[in-house]
């Protein structure tokens, strides 16, 4: 054989061992970084739209190797009725079982619990949406943050100084630090360099009484978003934002449920370095005086305003990130939640196929059996809540045909 014969067949060899791997990485999980292209998701370099759900808890019960088949049961069950996205916590400050024990203190043991989360939504070919932190005392959140800078000396006014004290602002950095150059002991990837994480969340449903304008919340934002981005620009970022509108647009307040909370959906999500929006829906809480066709008809206009808004204004695309049906609602059965999900589903639908810019949904939330403690009204059981489980398939399947749809008649990422 001659010289340049090897050297052919060697390029060769090359060429298919390179390929294997490739396809068994593919294999394995989510294969490529989620992105946008104008309002659209993009995943592989077509569209991604998905329906998908919260699961807030994984971390917590992951923490006890114990408990860890609850995370494969749900996102084993999760796979199996088309789900492709979860949201859930990357943080747990202070107190019981605390991922971050005190400022810059964090526990092996639970961080090991967060890394096999994420390996374990790799093997079911699950992307995540993974949250930094909380504006509620749930998990510690933002009143743990204050709370931890007072009891260091600082002067603090009260919990909204975590969007303007320098002190706060820097355990939070590091909070954002630690997560993102994380290496997972078990897939030996780096959160950052991690494809099955679809996206940043800086903080869930920030809210800001000192405030209600938006712009100490815009100041923040954008501190934050740039900084997250220098250490980690291949993911996706997002807000945390519920879709409280504020004082940009003074004529859009109208959609609210008669009240602000100190976001601006629109100057929020211009920030650069912000990827998507997002919004929340429950009517059942915002406006729960009123009657269950009233609260429908708001959440109707919330979807299609912020929809029209991302589309239009923001240009950027939209996730329903939370909404639900409570148990504990007056007049509940489980005819009713059925019939309130499959409603929001045919928006989302309707509005993807109509339009664009909606990616998807994220139902609150799925739970495994032998979750009493996490009970909240919303919870949902894939194994035993059959009806809901068939309105959750089909609202998969028909997302699933819809990106079919945009790919043969090419009418996305425009």
């Amino acid at each position: 054989m001659s010289f340049l014969r090897k050297i052919l067949v060697f390029v060769w060899l090359v060429f298919l061992l390179v390929t294997q791997v490739s396809g068994a990485r593919v294999n394995s999980g989510p294969s490529g970084f989620v992105q946008t292209r104008n309002t659209q998701f993009v995943l592989n370099g077509s569209p991604f739209l998905f329906n998908g759900f919260n699961s807030y808890w994984l971390i917590h019960v992951a923490a006890q190797p114990s408990e860890r088949y609850k995370i494969t049961n749900v996102f084993r069950e999760a796979a199996a009725t088309g789900l492709s996205v979860c949201r859930t916590w990357a943080f747990s400050d202070g107190g019981d079982q605390a991922l971050q024990i005190s400022p810059g203190v964090y526990s092996e043991p639970v961080f090991q619990g967060l890394d096999f989360v994420i390996s374990e939504a790799k093997k079911f070919g699950i992307h995540l949406i993974l949250s930094l932190s909380n504006n509620y005392h749930d998990f510690g959140g933002r009143p743990q943050y204050v709370s931890w800078a007072r009891a260091a000396g600082v002067s603090i006014n009260g919990d909204d100084d975590f969007y303007t004290n320098s002190v706060v602002k820097g355990y939070y950095k590091n909070h954002i630090k630690k997560v993102l150059t994380r290496i997972n002991t078990i897939t030996r990837i780096a959160y950052k360099d991690e494809p099955t994480i679809m996206a940043w969340e800086l903080i869930n449903e920030p809210r800001c009484q000192a405030d209600y304008s938006g712009k100490t919340l815009n100041g923040w934002v954008q501190e934050m978003a740039s900084y997250l981005k220098s250490i980690d620009n291949r993911h996706l970022l997002e807000i945390g934002m519920e879709g409280f509108y504020g004082d940009s647009v003074p004529d859009r307040k109208q959609f609210n449920p008669g009240y602000q909370v100190g976001t601006d959906f629109i100057s929020n999500n211009l920030i650069n370095e912000i990827d998507f929006t997002t919004i929340h829906a429950y009517p059942d809480q915002w406006i729960f005086e009123q009657s269950d066709g009233a609260q429908m008809q708001f959440l109707l206009r919330w979807m299609t305003s912020h929809w029209t808004d991302s589309k239009n204004i923001v240009k950027k695309p939209l996730i329903l990130s939370e909404f639900g049906k409570s148990n504990r609602d007056a007049g509940y059965n489980i005819n009713v939640r059925d019939s309130f999900l499959n409603t929001v589903y045919t928006s989302i639908y309707n509005l993807a196929k109509n339009g664009g810019t909606i990616g998807g949904g994220l139902v609150w939330q799925l739970l495994a059996d032998g979750m009493e403690p996490y009970y909240d009204g919303y919870e949902i059981f894939l194994s035993r809540n059959l009806s809901t489980r068939n309105v959750i398939v089909q609202q998969s399947n028909q997302m699933t045909a819809l990106e079919h749809i945009l790919i043969r008649e090419g009418r996305w990422g425009h």
